[in-house]
């Protein structure tokens, strides 16, 4: 199998822990934030002290709903240098509260003020290769360019920078190469493999870490999902921003506490918990991309019904993450998981595949059966526009994340009812038609907030 264009994203690149409410307007730019201050920290001194003034523009979707998914206060971490999986999300949210809020950045000796007044918000068309750009430039006393980075933030928490290789780029090759379903069902015939069996060689090959590693991380990403549920079915009040928008998820809770009896508690339950986790990102606590965190409450609401309702065993709730990793992996290289691109089907489309994938295979499904069942979870998402109102992950946002986990337990129903075989349309397939979806679909539903549910609230 040819490793020219081979898949090379690990498990924990796509699933990772940071604070909300948006792996693309909040995870990403800190994280390009902070590898600004690294590069500032490398400058010669005599090059550092000529900087004055730091200046951050924005364009694109990051520009469009940046203010609601907390970008600039995001960025003013990573300048200060905070990372993700490490931050305060308190801390974080107490950043940028007033006009006047100034932060100095420090490096090499040199102090450089940084506040409101330092980020741009460009409006209008941009031909950047990504529509979440952000230019960072440190400016002498004149006005004049010092160092500047251009970003991408490309989706899940994923970033690029102009003249760089991507992040996460690995000269190690997987054990066993793939970037297609099609290539990966080739390996597992001829080696006689196991979905899980594979994704363990390759995570191995490209991380260098031991099984028992990467069993013991995977395990610390389902306990950060599940700590966010039982965060969210506690807590209580407002959430932040002008919406005003009341948590839902402690009361959906207690309901489903009192109908347990029900045939259809189980699915009350699934909702308060992707709810709960959903909210939780929307307050800016920490979650979990699977793969972003605008769609962060799919999974762990999944996760937590197959642990505490189900009582899966620790290794099929391992092995059903490693098939999820598998469809995310082949959604990122061939379509994309932005918002900025792919609209919603990129986020709630991608973990609702997962998600079905996962149950499939945690539940003895062959590696036809999980394909099927991703291939229903992304063809019943196509075209699902991004239009959050205010710019804000709430609304439709958090109770998306629970219809997402809803058409995923349905197609892994369908998949272990019928006969694989009897699907018209391959996994390989539905991706070329998501990706021609995204490219066509017009950005005013891209994460913008111009269109669609993003104007209701000034219509009502």
């Amino acid at each position: 199998m040819s490793s020219k264009n081979a898949i090379t994203t690990s498990l924990f690149d796509l699933f990772k822990v940071g604070p909300g409410p948006s792996s693309s307007h909040t995870i990403g730019p800190m994280k390009a934030a902070y590898l600004f201050l690294q590069q500032l920290i490398q400058l010669p001194t005599e090059q550092a002290q000529r900087g004055k003034l730091l200046q951050i523009n924005l364009y694109g979707s990051l520009s469009a709903t940046g203010k609601g998914h907390g970008t600039d206060r995001a960025i003013v971490g990573g300048l200060l240098g905070w990372q993700p999986h490490t931050c305060d999300p308190k801390q974080l949210s107490g950043l940028m509260k007033k006009k006047e809020d100034t932060y100095e950045i420090q490096f090499q000796g040199t102090n450089v003020p940084v506040s409101e007044s330092s980020i741009v918000y460009h409006k209008g068309k941009t031909s950047f290769p990504h529509p979440n750009t952000m230019i960072l430039r440190l400016l002498d006393e004149a006005g004049q360019t010092v160092i500047e980075g251009e970003f991408y933030s490309v989706g899940g928490g994923f970033i690029q920078q102009k003249g760089y290789e991507p992040e996460g780029t690995t000269h190690r090759l997987p054990a066993y190469p793939y970037s297609t379903m099609e290539e990966l069902q080739a390996h597992l015939r001829a080696g006689n493999l196991t979905l899980s069996q594979l994704m363990i060689e390759n995570e191995k090959s490209l991380t260098c870490l031991s099984e028992k590693e990467i069993v013991r991380k995977i395990d610390q990403i389902l306990d950060f999902m599940h700590k966010a549920v039982k965060r969210g079915v506690r807590a209580k009040g407002i959430l932040p921003g002008s919406i005003r928008l009341q948590r839902k998820a402690p009361l959906l809770y207690e309901r489903a506490k009192q109908h347990a009896s029900t045939t259809d508690s189980f699915l009350i339950f699934l909702n308060s918990y992707c709810l709960a986790a959903s909210e939780e990102n929307a307050a800016g606590s920490i979650v979990v991309t699977a793969p972003t965190s605008g769609a962060s409450g799919v999974f762990p609401g999944l996760t937590y019904l197959m642990k505490y309702h189900f009582h899966y065993s620790p290794q099929k709730m391992r092995d059903g993450m490693l098939a999820a990793g598998a469809i995310g992996f082949l959604v990122k290289h061939n379509a994309s998981i932005s918002g900025a691109e792919m609209g919603c089907m990129g986020e709630i489309g991608t973990a609702s595949a997962m998600g079905a994938a996962m149950l499939t295979y945690a539940a003895g499904g062959s590696i036809e059966h999980v394909e099927a069942a991703a291939e229903i979870g992304i063809e019943h998402h196509l075209g699902m526009t991004c239009d959050p109102i205010g710019g804000y992950v709430q609304i439709p946002c958090i109770e998306r994340n629970a219809m997402g986990a809803a058409k995923a337990y349905n197609a892994y129903l369908l998949a272990m009812t019928i006969d694989p075989g009897m699907q018209k349309i391959s996994f390989d397939s539905v991706i070329k038609v998501m990706r021609a979806t995204g490219r066509d679909m017009s950005k005013k539903y891209k994460e913008t907030s111009e269109a669609g549910l993003a104007l209701s609230v000034t219509e009502c």
